[in-house]
């Protein structure tokens, strides 16, 4: 039996969200919403984080073919650099809420801090994707998503190491940075 909890507020259909590359120096931040059949059950649904990529991309599928709903969208650098990382992040989960083919009744959130999404409850959970179902299932898709979109920009700008680090700020990266300077989608207020 899967240590998860399949949901926070029983009775109610709960669309669990999550963010990946919030911690980058380049790209966009992806979010996801997953509303899950209120009976699910996943042995292998874990927070991404401690997944390995095989097992995430395998979770994805099952994810998009048993969910209720589920949706994932953006925030760009651009934003990012604007309105900063939070709030760019709560703005890709709002987004990912938006486009749900179900409207939810309730959300939970990864994490401690939310913005109010139309009059809907939610609750912030930290360490929420190690937590719960939806949120589990949430981050998985918001990876994946967000790791094929950081191997598409690695074909446009190959001398970031993209395909290894994903935007994330590793030595190499950085001194990518400091040899070939910022490229366009590297989030300029980010220290380098």
């Amino acid at each position: 039996m899967s240590s998860l909890k399949p949901y926070f507020h029983e009775g109610l259909a709960e669309a669990g969200c999550d963010e990946a590359g919030r911690g980058c120096l380049a790209g966009s931040v992806f979010a996801a919403a997953v509303i899950l059949p209120p009976d699910y059950c996943n042995e292998r649904l874990n927070d991404s984080k401690k997944l390995t990529e095989r097992q995430r991309y395998a979770l994805r599928t099952e994810i998009e073919r048993d969910a209720l709903a589920w949706a994932v969208a953006t925030a760009t650098a651009e934003e990012i650099d604007d309105i900063n990382i939070l709030n760019a992040s709560i703005i890709a989960m709002h987004r990912a809420l938006d486009a749900l083919k179900i409207r939810p009744e309730a959300i939970i959130v990864d994490g401690n801090r939310f913005k109010p999404y139309s009059d809907l409850p939610y609750s912030t959970i930290v360490k929420g994707d190690g937590k719960y179902l939806s949120i589990a299932a949430a981050s998985v898709l918001a990876k994946t998503y967000r790791d094929d979109y950081m191997v598409e920009q690695a074909k446009l700008f190959p001398m970031y190491g993209w395909l290894q680090n994903k935007g994330y700020p590793t030595k190499a990266h950085r001194e990518a940075i400091r040899q070939y300077g910022a490229c366009p989608i590297h989030r300029k207020t980010f220290k380098f």
